[in-house]
């Protein structure tokens, strides 16, 4: 891909990023690095691996996490500030999106931490730029099929936290798959990684960094555990929001 290519899409998203509550178009966005509106997707999902729409999408929903997170602003001016007409269709894409709704999602994002005798943390990231929802566990085993003792789900690469994490040795395991292919007995196996045993002890303070690496022929079967952490963190009455990406939910 052209360096050309690349200013232009850059261009395009910084526009984006700018008029995020502005009904843009297709035709606005090619407009703004003329090139035609073929022409333009064609080469926004070459360089993004999204198409523009999409991309513009994840864009508003994110912008509308922090105000949800951050600000007291109503669910409807934060609609509006998010580029969305109304109130249902940006409610139900956010649902959709996320997993909860808007006022689940703040309800969650603004709870008090509960006290934690120990606490887990770091950064998880793969090298692809593609969007992710990672799975992130603290289990008994290393192929597990319990339920997680603490977990969290991130939206992309990002940092974690796992607060109250109880005395004892456990297994990290962490899964990355493209969003919307998460369930089911086939969901993918996207990106995987397991750590330990780590020993935990009462108020310690653990930070474990984790690239994640394509899955393969030798890693333990880890859908159950995907399962598992997905049911908790959505389910979750708790959780907070650290760094550029905050993560979905956290139990």
């Amino acid at each position: 891909m052209s360096e050309s290519s690349e200013r232009a899409v850059l261009r395009a998203v910084v526009l984006m990023r700018d008029h995020l509550g502005d009904p843009l178009t297709m035709d606005d966005l090619a407009r703004s690095v003329m090139f035609s509106r073929f022409h333009f997707t064609r080469v926004f999902q070459r360089v993004t691996g999204l198409a523009p729409s999409r991309f513009l999408s994840a864009m508003r929903l994110h912008r509308a996490k922090q105000l949800l997170s951050t600000t007291e602003l109503t669910i409807a001016h934060i609609c509006a500030h998010v580029g969305y007409s109304s109130v249902g269709t940006f409610s139900s894409r956010f649902s959709r999106r996320v997993g909860m709704s808007p006022t689940d999602f703040r309800h969650l994002a603004t709870s008090p931490r509960p006290p934690s005798p120990a606490r887990l943390s770091g950064r998880v990231w793969t090298r692809d730029d593609v969007p992710l929802l990672i799975y992130v566990g603290l289990f008994a085993d290393c192929a597990p099929h319990d339920r997680p003792a603490r977990c969290t789900v991130l939206d992309g690469s990002g940092r974690y936290e796992l607060d109250g994490v109880p005395e004892g040795t456990w297994r990290l395991v962490v899964q990355a798959v493209p969003a919307g292919q998460d369930r089911g007995a086939g969901a993918a196996a996207g990106y995987v990684r397991t750590l330990g045993p780590i020993t935990v002890s009462r108020g310690a303070e653990i930070r474990t960094d984790l690239e994640l690496e394509p899955a393969c022929a030798l890693d333990p079967p880890l859908h159950r555990a995907l399962v598992a952490v997905r049911e908790h963190a959505l389910s979750a009455l708790t959780v907070e929001l650290t760094g550029a990406e905050p993560p979905l939910a956290t139990c």
